[in-house]
């Protein structure tokens, strides 16, 4: 029972959630502030339980053993009339070993790990009490075993490391998570919204950004007449402003200024100019959503390294990339992803990293993002409507168009052996 009570002790206080332990204990429950004392000091208590392990399975094997052997099994076997002293003794010793390796294990090792497993919080707020007074009884023998092996394991260069010290690498979480949700502790959204968040910081500018082609622009050198028929037919609430083409942008305006505006004043977009920030397309979104915040600013231009305007990001976008996509009244609600059938249509704007996933794909191109873009490179700059592009077993084909850009590829799985030859395969 003695070993049953270490091993409980040390599986309970290694499950237990210190956050638990310190809301307990918060609310005034006294054996909490036990079991958190214990907790914040995991490695010292892991050692005291080791120590308090060996000695009472030491003292198992010293007294245990004899005692089955000698005061139950002799007895017993010189009553049903066995005569041989040492043919008794032997046997004896034999299921006195058996009987004492049996009782360890179940009582003294299983058992008290399941249960301190299962109710990691109840077992340790009733053993960190003892714990302590344990600890603080062998307290010097426990700080000369641990510097000890410290000082061994320095002889042999390497470098002593608390048991809780390291911590998890983003695949070793991802790996946690992907358990939780299949033993049904977080669902499948929440799930996603952990793997977006890891791959947020990741994410480049250029990947997430609204292309240059996208972008709905009021230009300087049109009227104001002209440019709230803009306004009114793509319904934003900023708009980049610009002298005669994308490149040239000298602010931004925001709607309500547009539209609270004394009409019996003579009105120029340059009155409602505001500064615009410019950002590189290789920064990461998580820095350029930060500088965002820091300026103030809900918008952003992305300029490539010739200085030309490849996109806009706005923080929806950018938030988009951690809770999926945010659809107001006045957006396109068609989906990036529709699955009929066997046919998946995917937004051109998707990136390959993301189909990649999907597909179990290993798609790459350093030269384009988006699995629009490789397909236009396979195309070799074709992209009519109805074309594909073979890679693996899927077939990748240009869904819908326009002018050179692919706006949407239908991909589905072909046997090898159906592929015409006039296909081009990568």
């Amino acid at each position: 029972m003695l070993n049953g009570f270490f091993v409980a002790a040390e599986f309970s206080i290694v499950k237990v959630r210190q956050s638990r332990l310190t809301q307990l204990s918060n609310e005034g429950h006294k054996r909490a502030k036990y079991a958190l004392a214990v907790n914040r000091k995991l490695d010292a208590y892991l050692s005291a339980t080791q120590l308090g392990i060996t000695l009472a399975s030491l003292g198992l094997g010293w007294v245990g053993e004899p005692a089955i052997s000698d005061l139950i099994v002799e007895p017993i076997f010189f009553h049903l009339g066995w005569t041989d002293d040492t043919l008794v003794h032997t046997v004896s010793v034999l299921i006195g070993f058996l009987v004492i390796t049996f009782l360890h294990i179940v009582l003294g090792e299983l058992a008290p790990k399941s249960l301190a497993i299962q109710k990691s919080e109840s077992t340790s707020l009733w053993l960190s009490a003892p714990l302590l007074f344990f600890y603080r009884m062998f307290l010097p023998v426990i700080w000369l075993l641990n510097g000890s092996a410290n000082k061994l394991l320095k002889l042999f260069g390497v470098e002593p490391a608390g048991e809780h010290d390291s911590a998890h690498t983003e695949e070793e979480i991802r790996i946690l998570m992907d358990q939780s949700a299949k033993s049904g502790i977080i669902d499948k959204d929440e799930l996603r919204l952990f793997d977006n968040i890891f791959e947020f910081s990741d994410r480049l500018a250029r990947e997430v950004m609204l292309p240059r082609t996208d972008m709905d622009c009021l230009y300087a050198n049109l009227s104001f007449e002209e440019n709230m028929k803009i306004v009114y037919a793509s319904k934003h609430t900023r708009y980049p402003v610009c002298v005669e083409d994308k490149d040239q942008l000298i602010g931004f305006v925001h709607i309500t200024d547009l539209l609270t505006s004394d009409p019996d004043e003579e009105q120029t977009l340059q009155k409602f100019l505001r500064p615009i920030l410019n950002v590189p397309e290789s920064m990461e979104i998580s820095h350029v959503l930060k500088l965002m915040q820091r300026k103030h600013s809900q918008l952003a231009i992305v300029v490539d390294e010739y200085g030309g305007t490849a996109g806009m990001l706005t923080t929806e976008l950018i938030l988009e990339e951690i809770v999926g996509e945010i659809h107001d009244e006045f957006d396109n609600t068609q989906p990036d992803i529709v699955v009929k059938g066997d046919v998946t249509s995917v937004d051109g704007r998707m990136l390959i990293e993301e189909i990649n996933d999907m597909f179990h794909l290993d798609i790459e191109d350093e030269d384009v993002d988006t699995i629009g873009g490789w397909l236009f490179t396979q195309l070799e700059g074709n992209p009519d409507k109805g074309k594909k592009v073979m890679f693996a077993d899927y077939a990748f084909e240009v869904a819908e168009s326009e002018r050179l850009r692919v706006l949407r590829v239908f991909i589905y799985r072909v046997k090898q052996d159906t592929v015409p030859e006039s296909e081009e395969t990568v």
